[in-house]
């Protein structure tokens, strides 16, 4: 859950978390690493702002801690470039990547670390997703085929406008809040049972998709980032067909 629905705003929590380190009595140690994510998939594509994002870096830098970026569900284009914390100032020590990275559905994790932080020697950093020799084969593929150039950011940029677009119309006249980066979208409804009703009645019309959140109150938009237009049209037209249907019945009636 995001720091800042504790405390406040976000600018606030970056005031209390330094206050937090300040302050030798505030039962808090000197952190080793600041672990965030640009946008909270699974808690429920909650987005830090710019100007959050950008004062915990200063905050990690001046303190001497570590910045450490989960980019294992946002990252390799998610949200547009191929980091999702490329469009702000900052410089991670460390990211994580993994999902899309062997770019074809294999096994593979990667730990990418500035080089004054790398003291393993060969071989010792090990774990079950390093990778092995399919999945390094696929990742390489995938790497020169979509990050020669900026095609596909592109791509995802113009697919994002769409699928934001059919959220907007889906929460229109409804308590909803729409909100994402590049191919990851969400749509919070205050009746917390919207997101799950249609996530199911989308089931059962032949489109797979999931909710996020504490409750499963956001219904997640998470295509392919290769998909096709038309399917991804497709793809949306099933989903609004899907919200039509679950506000036609009389529980979300008004």
């Amino acid at each position: 859950m995001p720091f800042c629905d504790y405390l406040g705003t976000e600018t606030d929590t970056i005031a209390a978390l330094e206050r937090f380190l300040q302050d030798s009595s505030s039962g808090m140690d000197l952190p080793a690493a600041f672990i965030l994510e640009t946008v909270q998939a699974e808690g429920g594509v909650n987005i830090g702002t710019r100007q959050w994002l950008e004062a915990l870096a200063e905050l990690a830098v001046k303190y001497n801690v570590l910045l450490i970026v989960d980019d294992i569900q946002v990252g390799c284009g998610r949200t547009g470039p191929f980091f999702s914390f490329e469009p702000f100032d900052i410089k991670p020590d460390i990211i994580c990547l993994s999902k899309s990275i062997s770019g074809y559905g294999l096994p593979m994790a990667l730990t990418l670390m500035k080089p004054e932080h790398d003291v393993f020697d060969p071989g010792e950093h090990n774990g079950t997703f390093r990778g092995h020799n399919a999945a390094f084969v696929t990742a390489t593929a995938a790497l020169n085929e979509f990050w020669k150039d900026d095609l596909l950011t592109r791509k995802v940029n113009r697919n994002a406008r769409q699928v934001r677009d059919t959220l907007l119309d889906i929460a229109a006249d409804h308590d909803a809040e729409v909100r994402g980066r590049g191919m990851i979208q969400g749509v919070e409804f205050a009746d917390h049972k919207i997101a799950s009703a249609i996530s199911k009645e989308a089931f059962s019309r032949g489109l797979i998709i999931e909710t996020s959140g504490p409750n499963d109150e956001v219904l997640k938009t998470l295509p392919p980032l290769t998909i096709t237009d038309d399917l991804l049209t497709r793809g949306l037209e099933i989903l609004t067909q899907s919200a039509v249907a679950v506000f036609r019945e009389p529980a979300y009636t008004h």
